[in-house]
């Protein structure tokens, strides 16, 4: 991804940039990615009233990645506070959504892929807050 490569040439950025939050950054968008299609799969499924609360959760989760990725990524005049806040809205989201689709993971592919993603995302979330708190 660009992720970066458009944050080094920043002019407040001035290319120190913070490669921890660039990952997070980066599984935020994959995340979302995933939990949109995770949540379209299980739409599809025939026990898809047994996904109800996995659909939601995901369609949550990828609300909440998208919101934390663009804030993130933003660096005029970056309220550091709100970053954090996103990013510990996002792990907690990730961090619902891993639980939710482990527990589908074994009857559907796509629940385990993305409770993958939303792992590795509340992972780098978690990363990111200690590294720029």
């Amino acid at each position: 991804m660009y992720v970066h490569d458009i944050i080094a040439t920043h002019p407040h950025v001035r290319g120190s940039t913070d490669e921890t939050l660039i990952h997070a950054i980066e599984e935020t968008f994959a995340c979302a990615q995933a939990c949109t299609a995770c949540a379209d799969a299980c739409l599809g499924e025939e026990m898809v009233a047994d996904l109800t609360l996995c659909i939601r959760l995901n369609l949550d989760c990828a609300d909440i990645c998208v919101a934390a990725g663009k804030i993130a990524s933003r660096r005029t005049g970056s309220d550091i506070d709100v970053i954090l806040a996103t990013l510990q809205a996002c792990r907690l989201a990730c961090l619902a959504c891993t639980e939710e689709c482990a527990r589908h993971a074994r009857m559907h592919e796509h629940c385990a892929i993305c409770a993958d993603a939303c792992r590795n995302c509340a992972e780098a979330c978690h990363a990111a807050f200690v590294s720029v708190h």
